[in-house]
């Protein structure tokens, strides 16, 4: 069988290899499958010819460490996929997408390992089937298994030749071709069908974000290769490939046979080892794609596989991220990943990464919201820019108000407390939140549905109150609560018409409360609870009686945590002023070593240091390398200007500490909540020293967008509308920018920045 497999590759490779730089367009309609790409690039639903659109989540229990976690924990792994996959079809969730861990179900020439991990997988597959979430596989990770732990040794391809040695050695190619033929021939024990079979896997994703190196022709080989093989298993679905982890091979991934290109977002960068604060939307302001030159390029589908903002709880990103989605062409868009309810508690799933219905229930209505948008909103449709582009279509979202709100006829959702007006009340059909609107006031802080079953009768889901313990973002332990979880008796006050102000209601997912409303006013606890009219004709509702794509009386929710009572949680932190000595300090290389955002443009970590500086102090050395374009620094200073509110007025200037070993300029920067941005450019030298710059000598200006997005192609600066003076009470940030580019090497120190009385 092996050898008969390999005949049949040899043969999809030589006709693969022939057609390079002959890419096809679209994917035919085919009645097996629930889309296709038309002419222009459109993915469409083969039922009724619309745009497709598919939002959702990456998920990872099945392997690595989600699986070896939920094993420590001793939590059954497909208890927890059941868990799981409730809530992401309770937050509207309609598309899964995983790098499956080949290093976990293969060996070292690529046969398939028909072991525990490729049977829970095939198990959550199934699960999300039943649940209505359409899915698109990445067979092939390259990654290993560990992290956060040691990488296992497991003697698969990917563990033999790595990422970079799997996309140009001869023997990993076939390697390669032997896995995907099997994996597409693999048949889901759950659902009785292949991959290929299975209606509910749309498309396929070859590998995960792939380095390439060596000749582009090579490139572009290896992507037909992989193409002929998994279509020689009788794959006709749409095949994606990433173009923008490598994005100098762009025209060679282009020139392939593969049928559209991934992308990925992190606009906020990456494991900074602390909450991102401030006003964020600039960073999702627009999404680029730097390849529309390239022919080849054109009329193919673009899919995000991976999106998040990285290190952030605020709950108003996603929808922001959605829209621009959108309007850049996107019709499949997945985040990374949703933490699995078991380990949750102490985000050890991937610490840059935070999302759990039950632990961050407001960031969860922000995906959910954000599900909406992507689905609403036109493809290629532009909203304008920041600030213009907060209110679109039924949706907006504030950073002053930590807010996502969606407010149609039907569906009313928001994530934080609202003053809005439904804009159609008596027509209401939906209704889910975290905190309180004229529809409910609620004094818990966990996530809250409503959702109308039938005239007078509504379905109420209650999650219990989640309590912030720390910063999710720090280095992450089983042994670390950063989440508390608390049950206890809230209010809930009801405004509906259709269910009148002295309402029934009974809980159903356990036995519990059944009393009548008084006033509109109720007493719950978590679970669900059926809503019914006084007076309204009695009639028997199952408790698996189907809602959407849940029943009646299903209820997941975490057990409380040890001594954490349910008061609400903080949607954004802080960091506490130490008492100036001289002045208001902004800046200081010791107190800010682990909050202060750190740029360079080469992405590595020994382009700065701390050193000592004069008078013992230490200082930040911004090594500048050849050829690099900036560099910087970055802090949140608002709570430090917060705390000193009544004095603000008295500051008339800001002095920097600084000094290079080249004679130069530096660009100081002070942004506000608004996004508007004032600088100065200071001439600095080889002595280490203070520089005066008064408050009145800083201009309009444009910021860098600080943490640096991946990829790096994306937006580098932002500049606001409009001509808003500087007042610094509504200051959040200090910037500290190198402009410029240089063609040597130099290094710029910086030392403690504080605001002056004196001019």
């Amino acid at each position: 069988m092996r050898f008969k497999a390999l005949i049949i590759v040899t043969c999809f490779y030589l006709f693969g290899a022939a057609t390079v730089g002959r890419a096809q367009t679209g994917v035919p309609k085919n009645k097996a499958n629930e889309i296709y790409i038309d002419a222009k690039g459109i993915i469409r639903l083969q039922k009724d010819d619309s745009e497709a659109s598919f939002f959702g989540v990456n998920y990872t229990v099945p392997f690595a460490y989600g699986y070896r976690s939920h094993k420590k924990l001793g939590v059954d792994p497909e208890k927890a996929i059941d868990a799981d996959v409730y809530h992401l079809v309770r937050l509207g969730v309609t598309a899964f997408r995983v790098h499956v861990w080949d290093t976990e179900i293969s060996d070292s020439l690529g046969n398939l390992k028909n072991n525990e991990h490729l049977r829970l997988f095939d198990y959550l597959l199934a699960k999300l089937e039943e649940r209505g979430i359409r899915s698109i596989i990445t067979p092939i990770a390259f990654w290993g298994n560990g992290y956060p732990d040691k990488d296992e040794h497991t003697g698969s391809f990917s563990d033999v030749y790595g990422k970079e040695k799997a996309l140009v050695n001869p023997k990993a190619f076939e390697a390669q071709e032997r896995y995907l033929i099997q994996f597409f021939r693999h048949v889901n024990p759950y659902t009785k069908k292949t991959y290929g079979a299975d209606r509910f896997v749309i498309a396929t994703e070859i590998n995960n974000e792939p380095h390439h190196s060596g000749p582009k022709a090579l490139t572009t080989t290896y992507i037909n290769r992989m193409m002929a093989a998994i279509k020689s298993t009788g794959w006709t679905k749409p095949v994606f490939y990433n173009i923008s982890e490598s994005p100098w091979y762009a025209d060679a991934v282009a020139a392939s046979t593969a049928n559209g290109f991934s992308f990925q977002w992190y606009p906020t960068g990456l494991v900074s080892g602390h909450e991102q604060l401030g006003n964020l939307l600039p960073h999702v302001d627009h999404y680029a794609i730097p390849f529309d030159t390239i022919p080849t390029f054109k009329n193919k589908p673009r899919m995000v596989y991976e999106f998040e903002s990285g290190d952030v709880l605020q709950p108003y990103m996603y929808p922001a991220m959605a829209r621009s989605f959108k309007t850049a062409g996107f019709q499949w868009a997945t985040q990374f990943a949703y933490d699995p309810m078991a380990t949750a508690y102490a985000n050890t799933e991937y610490q840059t990464h935070y999302l759990n219905l039950a632990y961050t229930p407001s960031k969860a209505i922000s995906l959910l919201i954000a599900g909406k948008v992507f689905k609403q909103v036109p493809i290629y449709k532009s909203y304008g820019t920041y600030p213009a582009d907060t209110v679109f279509s039924a949706f907006r979202v504030s950073y002053k108000q930590q807010l996502s709100e969606m407010n149609a006829p039907a569906e009313f959702y928001y994530s934080n407390s609202t003053s809005s007006v439904p804009v159609q009340a008596k027509a209401l059909q939906h209704v889910a939140g975290v905190g309180s609107s004229q529809v409910i006031k609620y004094t818990g802080s966990g996530a809250y549905f409503l959702d109308r079953i039938t005239p007078g009768v509504w379905r109420l889901e209650v999650m219990p109150d989640a309590v912030r313990l720390g910063d999710p973002f720090e280095r992450t332990s089983l042994d670390k609560k950063v989440t508390g979880i608390a049950y206890g008796k809230q209010q809930m006050q009801i405004n509906l018409d259709d269910l009148g102000a002295d309402f029934n209601f009974v809980q159903i997912n356990a036995p519990g409360t059944s009393a009548t409303a008084n006033r509109r006013l109720v007493i719950v606890t978590p679970g669900v609870y059926l809503l019914r009219k006084k007076g309204l004709a009695s009639t028997t509702i199952a408790a698996d009686t189907k809602v959407g794509n849940l029943r009646m009386n299903e209820f997941y929710a975490p057990a409380p945590t040890d001594n954490v009572v349910g008061t609400p949680a903080k949607l954004q932190s802080g960091f506490s002023a130490s008492a100036p000595t001289n002045g208001l300090q902004l800046y200081e290389p010791t107190a800010n070593r682990e909050t202060a955002t750190i740029y360079s443009p080469e992405w590595r970590s020994d382009t700065y240091d701390y050193i000592t500086g004069q008078q013992g102090k230490k200082v930040l050395d911004l090594k500048h390398l050849f050829g690099a374009k900036a560099g910087g620094m970055e802090v949140f200073v608002k709570p430090a200007l917060i705390a000193h509110k009544t004095q603000l007025q008295g500051y008339k200037s800001i002095i920097i500490t600084a000094g290079a070993d080249t004679a130069m300029d530096i660009k100081v920067t002070l942004v506000d909540e608004d996004a508007n941005a004032y600088s100065a450019v200071i001439k600095i030298d080889k002595q280490l020293k203070e520089i005066r710059v008064p408050l009145r000598s800083l201009k309009k200006d444009e910021m860098v967008l600080l943490p640096r997005p991946y990829p790096g192609f994306q937006a580098f600066s932002f500049k606001s509308p409009g001509n808003a003076g500087l007042q610094l009470q509504k200051i959040e940030k200090l910037q500290v920018a190198i402009p410029g580019q240089f063609q040597h090497k130099f290094s710029v120190q910086l030392g403690e920045v504080r605001l002056e009385t004196n001019n």
